[in-house]
């Protein structure tokens, strides 16, 4: 007769059967399982595996250690294949308009805030996994140069002027004396 925290479980046909017995669960061990990855780290890991993955297709492949700026910039070429964002060219009746009325047959890219966005993920993945802040190909301004230049080109090509946002200036006034009234702070637009 088997105890109570055990239990019996008959599987069989006809006449035949076979008794299988399963552990308790009180007594069984699981490792833990790992915690769960922040929605950022999940994206930042396949991410970089998808980067790695291109290096490895590529003719020659390239080993991530003979990485550089130039594969990055090739891979955000690549990227573009996958575009959802329409990039209206030079000679397109919707060049400059932000509202296109009609279809057209200019290319579908990657948005810049996408590339942006995915060049900050595999920075930081490139030093998270062994590489030095000093030759990471991620952090090259050759790839500054060319994010603006995207995000330029996508401005002009919608009509929507890219301005950056100035930062607020805070300015303390400390009194002189240290039983007179708290530090007042002003903002400055």
């Amino acid at each position: 007769m088997m105890s109570s925290e055990q239990r019996l479980r008959e599987v069989g046909e006809g006449t035949s059967s076979t008794i299988v017995t399963l552990a308790p669960s009180a007594n069984h061990h699981q490792l833990p399982s790992p915690p769960q990855l922040s929605r950022y780290e999940s994206q930042k890991r396949r991410d970089w595996n998808t980067f790695g993955q291109y290096l490895k297709n590529h003719k020659p492949p390239v080993p991530l250690s003979n990485c550089n700026y130039n594969h990055v910039l090739d891979f955000l070429r690549y990227l573009d294949q996958f575009g959802k964002t329409k990039v209206h060219l030079h000679g397109c009746v919707f060049f400059g308009e932000s509202e296109q009325a009609g279809p057209c047959t200019c290319p579908l890219r990657q948005a810049w805030g996408s590339l942006d966005a995915l060049i900050g993920r595999l920075r930081a993945a490139y030093e998270e996994n062994g590489g030095l802040q000093e030759t990471n190909p991620f952090a090259n301004s050759a790839i500054r140069i060319y994010l603006r230049e995207v995000r330029d080109s996508q401005a002009k090509a919608r009509g929507i002027p890219y301005k950056k946002k100035k930062k607020k200036r805070k300015i303390q006034i400390n009194s002189s004396n240290n039983n007179e009234a708290p530090t007042a702070t002003f903002q400055l637009d």
